[in-house]
């Protein structure tokens, strides 16, 4: 039987690397607007984070997310990005 590779990818936040599974994408779409990503296809610009609200917490504090989507990133997107991380 064939060994299934795992997709893995770094949290811009801790810099761990970690499953897929475990990270939550944002995404800058091409109209320049942020989106958690729940499928991990959608077209634009993505980074992954921890889904934990403690890594939320830094990553709001430290704005590693807005340089790496190269834009700013509103009180509602980060509400929204909360409410992605509490489902899974």
């Amino acid at each position: 039987m064939k060994v299934r590779k795992i997709p893995m990818r770094t949290c811009v936040v801790t810099n761990e690397k970690l499953e897929k599974r475990d990270l939550l994408r944002i995404v800058r779409t091409t109209d320049g607007e942020i989106i958690p990503d729940l499928t991990g296809k959608i077209n634009g610009r993505g980074a992954y984070i921890k889904k934990d609200l403690e890594v939320l917490e830094k990553a709001k504090k430290t704005r590693i997310l807005e340089r790496r989507l190269e834009t700013s990133i509103s009180e509602e997107v980060y509400e929204e990005i909360k409410k992605a991380i509490n489902k899974n």
